[in-house]
């Protein structure tokens, strides 16, 4: 039986109090920073891989099922406003299409022609990198498009749970955190769900600071897109040129659109 199917570790859960069942998701919770660390080396062939590839055009695709699917399309959705970079480099596709992001669509991950033909309209080329997120590991819609994807040369990887997962055979860089029995006996939305999100973190982060998105540790191509981040990134611009006057430092982010054209202006003109 599958690690992710397996009982869970804990019984009588409806029996439970509130501080009980708290407590014991916690405890198991714990578990999963120790998996995902086991995780390290495969994870950085990825980011090597993915940085290589973008550098030359090349773009990052995200593919899942139910959950999984959903975790992609977060980190994706999240690096255009957080880093400034376009749209479509960043790219996470779910089994169903949009509408399996709220509602649950039957029958969609079943279909292992699916996958690759979702990515037909982004017009595929050899510098991308796909990466199939499946708990389970068993997908057909996850592992029909890293299959094929490999078949023509891109840079393959998985996201998954299972030791022996069907889907780690078919790709180049298999990334497998072992978190155990989840605390509701298949509920892979929960320590599962946990693991692909901190390591969907860990490949997006990595290769914005790497494709330069970062400066020192201050997200300096952020997207202005309200008052929170105008705020932020006013005072990342008194941090790094020295200014004191906040309306002024302000007034520099708004007129030049982002940290580092401000920055490097500002201190350009003081040369």
């Amino acid at each position: 039986m599958k690690v992710t199917e397996q009982s869970s570790l804990y019984s009588n859960l409806d029996t439970m109090s509130t501080a009980e069942l708290l407590k014991n998701m916690n405890n198991e919770d714990k578990k999963v920073p120790v998996a995902v660390e086991s995780c390290i080396p495969q994870i950085e062939k990825l980011v090597d891989g993915i940085v290589e590839r973008m550098k030359k055009g090349g773009r990052l695709f995200y593919l899942g099922a139910g959950t999984s699917g959903r975790l992609g399309i977060l980190d994706a959705s999240e690096i255009p406003p957080t880093y400034g970079a376009p749209y479509d480099l960043i790219i996470g596709l779910i089994a169903g299409g949009d509408t399996a992001i709220r509602k649950a669509v039957e029958n969609a991950e079943d279909d292992m022609a699916q996958g690759w033909a979702d990515m037909q309209p982004y017009h595929v080329g050899e510098n991308d990198v796909v990466v199939g997120i499946a708990a389970s590991g068993s997908t057909p819609y996850v592992i029909g498009a890293v299959k094929e994807a490999r078949s023509r040369g891109l840079l393959t990887a998985c996201i998954t749970c299972n030791p022996d997962a069907a889907i780690a055979k078919e790709v180049d860089i298999p990334i497998v955190a072992v978190v155990g029995p989840e605390f509701v006996t298949g509920s892979t939305r929960m320590k599962s769900g946990t693991a692909q999100k901190l390591i969907l973190n860990m490949i997006s982060t990595s290769a914005m600071i790497k494709m330069g998105h970062v400066k020192g540790n201050k997200m300096v191509d952020m997207q202005l897109s309200n008052a929170k981040l105008v705020d932020r990134g006013t005072r990342m611009i008194m941090d790094e040129t020295k200014i004191t006057d906040y309306e002024y430092a302000k007034s520099l982010l708004l007129k030049y659109g982002s940290v580092r054209d401000a920055v490097d202006s500002y201190l350009a003109s003081k040369k």
